[in-house]
């Protein structure tokens, strides 16, 4: 495959990619180093490319391994602004009590396993739906439902370990 094929082939999924990557990693830099080293992958395994049938797809699963290879590399402390959600009527000790829990439940959530964390933040912070949350991980919607079902549970445990 030459340069001109690959640009047209490859860089329409651009924005698509970049989409996929920033809810991933949720930081914009991160997100478009990441898009250029997808990039260059996929260049230079443009001798192989013969085979494949869907080029879309193996573009988003060259992405999607390499933002799991960064956030094992970074331990991306996802930074969720939990503070927004709390009412600016509540009191400060009401405030102070949600904001500990919300750092509770954060810490329970960074401890999972990597892939419940991965799909309990895109479906509960990110807002994706399962099949959004397939097509970016690859995982079956039976088993997205299995991992947050899971992963739910054993927050709520955990929590209530806490809290007692």
């Amino acid at each position: 495959m030459d340069a001109e094929t690959f640009k047209k082939v490859f860089l329409p999924y651009h924005q698509k990619l970049y989409r996929i990557a920033y809810r991933i990693v949720q930081d914009a830099a991160n997100a478009e180093d990441i898009v250029q080293e997808t990039f260059i992958k996929l260049w230079n395994k443009r001798g192989d490319m013969q085979d494949i049938e869907n080029t879309e797809a193996f573009s988003i699963i060259i992405l999607r391994n390499t933002c799991l290879d960064h956030l094992r590399k970074t331990k991306n402390d996802y930074h969720t602004n939990y503070d927004s959600d709390i009412p600016e009527t509540a009191s400060l000790v009401k405030q102070i009590e949600i904001q500990d829990e919300a750092e509770r439940v954060k810490k329970l959530i960074n401890k999972l396993p990597e892939q419940q964390r991965q799909v309990m933040i895109m479906k509960h912070w990110d807002g994706y739906s399962d099949e959004e949350i397939e097509q970016i991980t690859g995982i079956s919607p039976g088993n997205i439902r299995v991992i947050l079902s899971r992963a739910r549970k054993t927050i709520r445990e955990q929590f209530i370990k806490i809290q007692q």
